[in-house]
């Protein structure tokens, strides 16, 4: 089971944690969670003006063995308004590339962080792989 949890920050409510969102999915091959605007198809969605994230931003998907990965989505636009870092729980950040994936390894734990270039925002989803 892959557990998700999503919080939108913005500017001096930085350290305030209200309004955060839960997900959860069976680690069976294709399941997916989707993190983006568009409620119709995302299980955690941000805030609709918060145009820096994509209707479909982020998705993490089960693949044929069972094991999780977070694909960040192309857009329709060329240059993405936002930035996505990885952190694995006891590691560093690293980015994750536009329209690029990273492999969940069982049992890791972590956060994606998808940043606003424009503005200090961000959408940060929590993640936690149940073995």
């Amino acid at each position: 089971m892959l557990e998700l949890t999503m919080a939108s920050v913005a500017g001096a409510d930085a350290g305030a944690t209200a309004g955060m969102l839960m997900a959860d999915a069976p680690s069976e091959p294709g399941a997916v969670l989707r993190v983006g605007r568009d409620r119709n198809v995302c299980r955690l969605a941000t805030p609709d003006d918060w145009l820096f994230v994509s209707r479909v931003h982020l998705e993490f998907r089960c693949g044929q063995d069972g094991a999780w990965s977070v694909f960040w989505l192309r857009g329709s636009h060329h240059e993405p308004s936002s930035e996505v870092r990885l952190t694995l729980t006891g590691g560093e950040p690293r980015p994750l590339a536009y329209g690029g994936a990273a492999a969940l390894a069982p049992g890791a734990s972590g956060e994606v962080v998808v940043l606003d270039r424009n503005e200090p925002r961000s959408v940060n989803v929590g993640f936690y792989h149940e073995i």
